[in-house]
């Protein structure tokens, strides 16, 4: 599995896990959910904050939040 801070511009993943359950709650709230598809939109010029689509929206993450996610790339 790869971290979500690891994936391309223009990547669609689907979200498997969390590392850290601390962050899971306000993730979870944001929609970001096992088993949703998450599509890298943009990444700032330094690679922090990333955008993501995610349930139909834009959402933007810290770096750090990303690499708290794990992912698989859509087959």
């Amino acid at each position: 599995m790869k971290r979500l801070s690891d994936i391309g511009v223009g990547h669609t993943v689907v979200i498997k896990s969390f590392e850290n359950n601390d962050i899971f709650l306000k993730l979870m709230e944001m929609g970001c959910v096992p088993g949703e598809k998450v599509r890298v939109e943009q990444k700032a010029p330094l690679g922090d904050p990333i955008a993501i689509s995610v349930s139909g929206y834009n959402l933007s993450l810290r770096l750090d939040e990303a690499r708290n996610i794990f992912v698989e790339e859509v087959s």
